[in-house]
């Protein structure tokens, strides 16, 4: 439930209105936007009257939120959340970032180069993983710790924020100094994980699951924002269909659609959703016009030896190549981009 109060509500009724929620069992979410002050209340409020509600003299309107997610959802908050990294980084509300790297950590060699390249390029963060989901047990799983060691060396030479996956919560230890957390597709719908990074003080990069709706990727980022951590990015990485061409099927539909339905930042990941090297740049600039918040692509210095996705992997001239095509299309998508820009920082 949203209910919007009068301009000239004090923080004094404010702080009453609050209490009074909370005495019905409700947390009160406030919101101060630049023309309304919102609070949104979040709980069972199947027994909270609307009427009720309407006729409190702070009161401009009461809304009732049917979708199943509250803080994730814009009616919760108009204006798009902008998350700020420790190096004050801002990711969402306009501000447009590319996350690059291998899908795997594999030296400490390979990494620090990898990221030097891309840096240079224009990337603003770097990824690579040292935890490796895996549909085969005996494919590379990653270097874990030692991988994270060489992950940390290549954010200390470049100055790049880290993006890495996690995969358990029992690793969290292991990510004291990763800037930004990724929970993969795979463990999209892993609850208990979810809860674990709520209560972790890092933005999450959330990855649609490879079948899963978006009503579900909005409901996980639910998961971790109940537990206390709203500062919450959205993924879309493709989706599983009949198509064989392709090893997932990009829903670039979803990046307008999340825009109209939630104010969380979404980014799109082209490498895992085509699987093909030479499909990632179209889907990667297609993405852009379509309004997205950022991009993240794997690059790989060697990809034909790489360990993991070599062929989704982009070489560092290629990505080179796609950043200069990447910034002639971002002035047009500022200018006709997708809906419900704006800056609520958190």
């Amino acid at each position: 439930m949203v209910v919007i109060l009068k301009k000239d509500t004090n923080k004094e009724q404010l702080h009453q209105f609050s209490e009074e929620m909370g005495a019905l069992g409700l947390e009160a979410h406030v919101i101060v936007g630049q023309a309304h002050t919102i609070v949104g209340l979040v709980g069972d409020t199947s027994h909270i009257e609307i009427d009720r509600l309407r006729d409190m003299d702070i009161v401009e309107s009461v809304q009732r939120i049917q979708e199943p997610f509250k803080k994730a959802n814009r009616r919760f908050r108009e204006e798009d959340t902008v998350i700020t990294l420790d190096n004050g980084t801002k990711i969402g509300g306009g501000n447009f970032h590319v996350i690059a790297g291998p899908c795997s950590v594999e030296s400490e060699e390979q990494i620090v180069g990898v990221a030097q390249a891309v840096k240079a390029a224009g990337a603003t963060l770097l990824r690579g993983g040292v935890f490796k989901p895996r549909t085969s047990p005996y494919a590379f799983q990653g270097l874990h710790a030692k991988g994270m060691r060489y992950l940390l060396a290549a954010k200390e030479a470049t100055g790049l924020p880290i993006v890495t996956e996690i995969m358990d919560a029992a690793h969290l230890p292991l990510f004291e100094e990763v800037d930004v957390i990724q929970v993969g597709a795979r463990n999209m719908q892993n609850f208990e994980l979810l809860k674990h990074l709520g209560q972790v003080n890092k933005p999450i990069l959330l990855k649609r699951g490879l079948a899963n709706t978006l009503q579900e990727l909005l409901m996980s980022a639910e998961y971790i924002m109940a537990s206390g951590n709203e500062r919450v990015i959205l993924c879309e990485r493709g989706i599983r269909t009949f198509e064989t061409y392709t090893r997932n099927t990009l829903d670039l539909s979803a990046v307008p659609v999340l825009k109209r339905l939630s104010h969380l930042p979404v980014i799109v990941d082209p490498s895992h959703a085509t699987g093909d090297a030479g499909l990632v740049r179209p889907m990667a600039l297609a993405a852009t016009a379509a309004g997205a918040d950022g991009l993240i692509i794997e690059v790989h210095n060697d990809p034909a030896h790489a360990l993991c996705d070599g062929s989704q992997s982009l070489t560092p001239d290629a990505f080179g190549r796609l950043m200069a095509m990447v910034s002639a299309i971002r002035p047009y998508a500022e200018k006709y981009g997708a809906p419900g820009e704006g800056g609520t920082a958190q």
